[in-house]
C-alpha cells in the first residue's frame, strides 16, 4: 500500500486532541475500521494507518474501484464532508472543492453522495445534487466553490496563507484582512499616533459584497469596498477609550457593521443629518444622511450639553459635510488626540489623513 501525497493532501488535519484521542481508541480496541484503497493507494484512513503503524498494529483493508483520479478524490471529499469536527471553511473548502470538480466535469453522469460513514455512487452529477447531500442549498453550494478557487487563488501567492485555511487553522476572511492591511501598509501613509477622537466618511464602494472574491488587494480612494475599509488598522490607531463619528449612507447603514466591529467599535447612537435638498434614490427620495457614534472601551462625552440628533442644513457640493458637525465634535469632545480619516482639508487641532489634503 503507497501513500499519494496529492490524496494525503485533500484530508483536513484533525486537531491535536482529536488525534490523541483517535490513538487512545485504537490503542484499547484496535483499529475496528478498514483503511480504504484504490489501485493500492490509500484513500481513507491515512491517521490509523500512521498510527497502527508507529504501533504495530495489525489493520485490515478494503479495496475501492473507480474511472480515474478525480472520480477517486471526489469520493474522498464527499467522505470527509460527513465529518462532525470540521470547522466552518473546511467543511466550505471541501463542499466547493466538489462543486468545482462538478462543473469542470459537466459531461459525466455521476454524483458521490455521502453520508457519516459511507460514501456511494449515484447515477447524475449536478450542484443541486450535491447540495442536498451534504444539507445546503444551490446558492450555498456555488457561494463554496468561489471561495474554493479563491483559496486556490491565493495558495499562487501565499501558500502558508491558504494552507492555513485548509486545515482550519484561520478563517478565510481573517486571512483576507491581514494580507489587505499588509498591502494598505505598503500602499499607503496611515497615521501612527494613538488617538482618542475619530471622524471618518469613509469613501464607499457601493455594490459591494462581503463575501468578494479574493484578488489583488487595489487600495482605491474614494471608492473602497468594505473588505478594504475592514482592512485599515484604525482599531491600531484608536486608544483604549475612544469615539468614532462614522458617515454612511442609508443603503450601507448595516452593511457598515464589520468595518465597525473591524475597527474594535461598538454602535451607540447617530446624528440625522436633514439635507433639505432631495436626491435620487431607488425607493424614496433620499434628504438624509448618518453620522454614526460609535465608542470604544469608555468615552462619553466631555460636555454635558446635549445636541438635537436631526441637524437641518442644505447640502452643497458632493460628498461634503457640513461643518457644524465637527462643532459638535469638538464641543462634545474637547480634549484628546483627533483625526479626520478621508479629510477633504487640513483643520487645526486635528491631524488629517486623505489624498485631498
Amino acid at each position: 500500500m503507497t501513500i499519494n501525497p496529492k490524496f494525503r493532501a485533500l484530508i483536513p488535519p484533525l486537531a491535536p486532541e482529536e488525534l490523541a484521542q483517535l490513538e487512545a481508541n485504537i490503542i484499547a480496541d484496535g483499529c475496528r475500521d478498514p483503511l480504504v484503497t484504490w489501485r493500492d493507494m490509500l484513500i481513507d484512513g491515512h491517521n490509523r494507518y500512521e498510527i497502527c503503524t508507529r504501533r504495530n498494529i495489525p489493520f485490515k483493508t478494503v479495496s475501492k474501484s473507480f474511472q480515474d483520479e478525480d472520480e477517486a478524490m471526489d469520493w474522498m471529499d464527499a467522505n470527509q464532508l460527513g465529518r462532525r469536527n470540521l470547522k466552518p471553511d473546511q467543511f466550505t473548502n471541501l463542499l466547493g472543492r466538489r462543486v468545482d470538480r462538478a462543473e469542470r466535469k459537466a459531461g459525466n453522469q455521476y454524483t458521490i453522495v455521502a453520508s457519516s460513514q459511507t460514501a456511494t455512487k449515484q447515477k447524475t452529477d449536478t450542484v443541486g445534487d450535491i447540495a442536498k447531500a451534504h444539507g445546503v442549498d444551490r446558492a450555498t453550494a456555488y457561494r463554496a466553490a468561489e471561495k474554493f478557487r479563491a483559496i486556490e487563488k491565493l495558495a499562487e501567492t501565499q501558500p502558508e496563507q491558504a494552507q492555513a485555511v485548509r486545515d482550519g487553522v484561520k478563517r478565510f476572511n481573517e486571512v483576507r484582512r491581514e494580507i489587505k492591511l499588509e498591502e494598505v501598509k505598503k500602499t499607503v501613509a496611515l497615521p501612527t499616533a494613538k488617538y482618542r477622537v475619530i471622524y471618518a466618511d469613509p469613501p464607499w464602494k457601493y455594490g459591494d459584497q462581503l463575501t468578494e472574491d479574493y484578488g489583488p488587494v487595489k487600495f482605491h480612494y474614494p471608492a473602497m469596498t468594505i473588505a478594504e475599509l475592514c482592512a485599515l488598522p484604525v482599531r491600531e490607531m484608536s486608544e483604549p477609550d475612544a469615539v468614532l463619528f462614522l458617515w454612511v449612507t442609508s443603503p450601507l447603514l448595516f452593511e457598515c457593521l464589520p468595518m465597525i466591529e473591524a475597527w474594535s467599535f461598538k454602535y451607540k447612537t447617530s446624528f440625522v443629518w436633514d439635507k433639505v435638498k432631495h436626491n435620487m434614490g431607488h425607493y424614496n427620495s433620499v434628504r438624509h444622511e448618518f453620522l454614526l457614534i460609535c465608542t470604544r472601551g469608555s468615552c462619553t462625552p466631555d460636555a454635558r450639553k446635549l445636541h438635537d440628533s436631526v441637524q437641518s442644513i442644505e447640502r452643497t457640493t458632493h460628498s461634503t459635510k457640513p461643518e457644524k458637525f465637527r462643532e459638535i465634535i469638538e464641543e462634545l469632545y474637547p480634549h484628546g488626540k483627533r483625526l479626520e480619516l478621508f479629510a477633504r482639508k487640513e483643520t487645526a487641532g486635528w491631524d488629517t489623513y486623505g489624498n485631498q489634503c
